[in-house]
């Protein structure tokens, strides 16, 4: 059985200032390009039988910097849409919102480009994406590139845990891997966070 790899996209300025980057499309920094690059020869070792990433530019860039082949965009990996909170810091919110906290207040509703998702709208689209990645995991890994939010949605509902048991996990740094496996049929984190 192989492993699910995850791989956050990436440093771009927004992830830099910590400003929330939904579908707003930034571009990588230099850094951001170095970090992704860097990832080549660890990627390189795996016996990897599909690619899947977020359509937006920082993680189809990261992959492509990574060294990796066949990447299929997938729409259901783009990061949690922010809503009215799209470009705003967890600083900036909280000036209005004193004891705000995403996982359990979620966003506001935004603008036409950035209507807002609530966190059971994020996993069930991190659900339908282990759906299709499970069946391939019996031929090898699979590498999924994403964002910082939705790599913590996703991992938690690989565990079979509720949504909302993503705020135990530390945000993934950006342009580093998390490795999830099986032991049986007991689904784990076998790596978080690894440069």
């Amino acid at each position: 059985m192989g492993e699910l790899i995850l791989i956050r996209h990436g440093q771009t300025a927004w992830s830099l200032s910590g400003q929330h980057a939904g579908r707003t499309d930034i571009p990588l920094t230099d850094a951001g390009e170095a970090a992704a690059k860097s990832l080549a020869p660890r990627l390189a070792r795996r016996q990897l039988v599909a690619v899947f990433s977020s359509p937006l530019s920082r993680a189809m860039r990261t992959a492509e910097l990574a060294g990796l082949t066949g990447v299929k965009p997938d729409p259901d990996l783009m990061e949690w849409d922010y809503g009215g909170y799209e470009g705003l810091t967890a600083a900036q919110i909280r000036e209005t919102r004193p004891d705000w906290d995403l996982w359990r207040d979620g966003v506001i509703p935004g603008d036409a480009d950035h209507p807002g998702e609530q966190l059971q709208q994020v996993a069930a689209r991190t659900d339908a994406v282990l759906d299709r990645i499970r069946p391939l995991l019996d031929d090898g890994d699979v590498a999924v590139v994403a964002h910082g939010h939705l790599a913590r949605v996703l991992t938690v509902r690989w565990l079979g845990l509720d949504a909302s048991a993503s705020r135990l996990l530390g945000h993934p740094h950006p342009g580093t891997l998390s490795f999830l496996a099986t032991e049986g049929e007991q689904p784990f984190i076998a790596a978080w966070n690894v440069p």
